[in-house]
């Protein structure tokens, strides 16, 4: 084996030891970490009105700009993204920075040209959006399924690891109890909030949760540029910071050795080689960027919440200037780790690396973890562990609120009309359905995490984005159409659902049904040539290209040998009459047990509260009180409020509209911020390339 130069670390790392690597003072301030969030958590919980569907799920509409983006931010940066990006960064450096890069330029999308959409049509899920847009259940129902899906494969399951996985290595646990005693936890505070406030708590949660995230990440961020002697020490250094024993590949070239290019964001394309081709980087990840930020229930549904369209574009605009953070907190400091402890946070080989982190494809995902337990004292590695129980309680808790939403609208009121002689669920039914899903969603998320743990893929940010790349563009793809073309209807929008669909769940049984061998391994790979053609050498973010074009082609075809939807049943739909305030008629007449809980106007409504009269006049039973009074449900929900006079279905539609009205000035101020935000990120992207 070639001789390589390595650099010394800065700091020694410590020692496995018997016992926790913290100590008193570091579990005071997670104690108090927990205190002070279940404290927050808890008032704003008593502030919300959780007792009405739009209180619960969309916190009655009236969330200022600062909470709104604070959560979008805080929702997106999970323990998943501390853990992921900091390893990414390590093992190969700048470009997985990309990512958050390019999701400044989604958001402006979200803001300026999705949200005016959603807020004008007046609805509360993203699968009711396409129900209003196409008519019909078969397509809201698929797309509820698949959200709740991808909220266990891409998001609950991975943050939860990354999680259990940074508590592992405080407690310097590696028993495989210890994993799930961690998670057990971090559910269990997750799931108190989202129960107990609604979409109310998370939001405030998000936004104090937001400020220590950022104000602990700096703190790392600065010792670890001291402990490497700087940016441009970092810079130079990297390259050569190499695990002292590394196995060799197939082609007798060392494993463990970082990119050439590794400080660019803009990577060549070499099939197999290449993590982050460019082609893939600047349409793949559009694509799926979009799918994300502008079609995703946790995400929209923050600003959704919005007081108005002003608060929502400012909301999308502070979050865009978070996300140039995540460049500074987490992929260099990875980048640092890798330099300060090689041996471990760079193995390069697989018995080596299955000692250290238990993983024999490399142990890049444990770079964060080893810098705040490391290179941070006494009181600050648990003020960072706080941090990243913050990042992914705020994630956690976004997650489960929106999943809930989604099953509880979109898939219980449906069953419910469907198969129920009563016209319309309570209110007091959709409330606890909502919160008794939520646990239901918490024990199939653990099933999947053993899944994660043997998937062979060092990097968790890399298995995220995949599973994405599988499954997402489809529905991206039908919902640009959905909003840009009026030609776009029903037939061709299931069937190019159903297309993408199967083509995307091949690559998926595909990539997950075998095993690659580490690097080093002697271990043959176990992949039929067709497969490593097929996968191995066709990124993911490629095949996302494929996979939307491929939808958009079946729909726009069946779109156009199928019946058009009536024109009058698209006001307020697409982008285009968005402003319109001219009655929508219903795309199928409603019979009274499929009422929907939106009206023809757009303007949503609180689902009726049924045999109102009947539940006044007699008690409840005791274990009804109680579980009311778990769920923050009143006992005279719906009864004791006044109903307010009903609006003609003319006066409905101009206030739907009327909703997307901003003045001037601020819709100007807004509008210069996002095209300074745009320009200061293109000149990032045009800096690292």
């Amino acid at each position: 084996m070639a001789e390589v130069t390595s650099v010394s670390p800065t700091t020694t790392p410590s020692a496995e030891e018997d016992g926790s690597r913290l100590d008193w003072p570091d579990l005071i301030v997670i104690v108090a970490y927990f205190i002070f969030v279940l404290a927050v958590g808890l008032w704003s919980s008593r502030r919300s009105q959780r007792g009405s569907v739009t209180g619960y799920f969309l916190a009655s509409r009236n969330m200022h700009w600062i909470p709104v983006g604070a959560s979008l931010f805080a929702s997106n940066i999970g323990s998943g993204h501390f853990i992921g990006l900091a390893g990414s960064g390590a093992a190969s450096g700048l470009a997985v920075a990309g990512f958050e890069q390019s999701a400044i330029y989604i958001l402006m999308l979200l803001g300026w040209l999705f949200v005016p959409v959603y807020m004008s049509s007046g609805i509360y899920t993203m699968p009711e959006y396409l129900r209003e847009r196409f008519g019909g259940q078969r397509i809201r129902i698929y797309l509820s399924f698949l959200a709740l899906l991808l909220y266990i494969f891409t998001k609950i399951s991975a943050d939860l690891y990354a999680g259990a996985l940074f508590i592992q290595l405080a407690l310097n646990k590696s028993s495989p109890a210890w994993l799930y005693l961690s998670i057990l936890f971090l559910l269990g505070i997750a799931a108190l909030f989202t129960i107990a406030g609604g979409l109310t708590a998370v939001v405030w949660t998000d936004f104090v949760q937001t400020i220590l995230m950022i104000f602990g990440a700096f703190i790392l961020m600065g010792m670890s540029f001291n402990a490497v002697g700087g940016y441009q020490n970092l810079v130079e250094n990297y390259p050569y910071a190499l695990a002292m024993n590394r196995a060799l590949d197939s082609s007798n070239s060392s494993c463990g050795i970082p990119p050439s290019d590794y400080m660019s964001l803009i990577r060549p394309i070499q099939p197999g080689v290449s993590d982050y081709p460019w082609t893939g980087m600047v349409f793949g990840l559009t694509i799926n960027s979009i799918w994300y930020w502008c079609t995703d229930q946790v995400i929209v549904q923050r600003t959704l919440a919005s007081k108005n369209m002003t608060h929502a574009k400012a909301g999308c605009i502070l979050a865009s200037y978070l996300k140039f953070l995540p460049l500074w907190l987490l992929v260099l400091p990875g980048m640092a780790a890798r330099i300060l402890y090689p041996d471990r946070v760079a193995c390069a080989t697989p018995e080596a690396c299955e000692d250290i982190c238990g993983s024999p494809g490399g142990c890049s995902n444990i770079a964060y973890a080893e810098l705040v337990l490391n290179l941070l004292p006494t009181g600050l590695s648990g003020l960072m562990l706080a941090v990243m129980m913050a990042a992914l309680m705020s994630s956690l808790t976004s997650i489960f609120n929106s999943a809930s939403t989604i099953f509880t609208i979109d898939v219980w009121m449906w069953g419910r009309k469907r198969f129920s002689k009563i016209s319309s669920p309570s209110e007091t039914e959709l409330l606890i359905v909502g919160r008794v899903f939520v646990l239901m969603l918490v024990g199939i998320s653990v099933i999947w995490i053993p899944v994660i743990q043997s998937s062979g893929n060092s990097q968790l940010f890399d298995y995220i984005q995949s599973i994405s790349s599988f499954l997402a563009p489809p529905i991206c793809g039908v919902y640009l159409l959905a909003i840009f073309w009026e030609r776009a209807n029903e037939p061709g929008a299931f069937w190019g659902l159903m297309v993408g669909l199967v083509i995307g769940m091949l690559r998926f049984v595909v990539q997950f049904s075998y095993v690659i061998p580490p690097c080093g391994s002697d271990l043959p790979d176990p992949r039929p040539d067709i497969v490593k053609t097929l996968v191995g050498n066709v990124h993911y973010l490629h095949f996302s290209c494929f996979l939307f074009l491929i939808t958009v082609a079946v729909t726009i075809g069946v779109s156009l040998i199928t019946k058009p939807i009536d024109p009058e049943c698209l006001y307020r739909l697409t982008f285009w009459s968005r402003h319109d305030t001219r009655v929508r008629k219903p795309l199928v007449e409603k019979k009274r047990h499929e009422e929907n809980t939106s009206n023809m106007s757009g303007k949503p409504t609180e689902p009726r509260q049924l045999d109102m009269e009947q539940e006044a006049q007699s008690t409840p039973p005791l274990w009804r009180r109680i579980l009311n009074t778990l769920c923050g449900v009143s006992p005279n929900a719906g009864v004791t409020e006044e109903v307010p006079p009903e609006l003609t279905p003319e006066e409905k539609a101009k206030e739907a509209a009327s909703f997307l009205y901003e003045p001037p000035f601020w819709k100007n101020f807004v509008n210069y911020n996002a095209i300074l935000c745009l320009t200061l990120t293109t000149f990032v992207w045009g800096f690292f390339s």
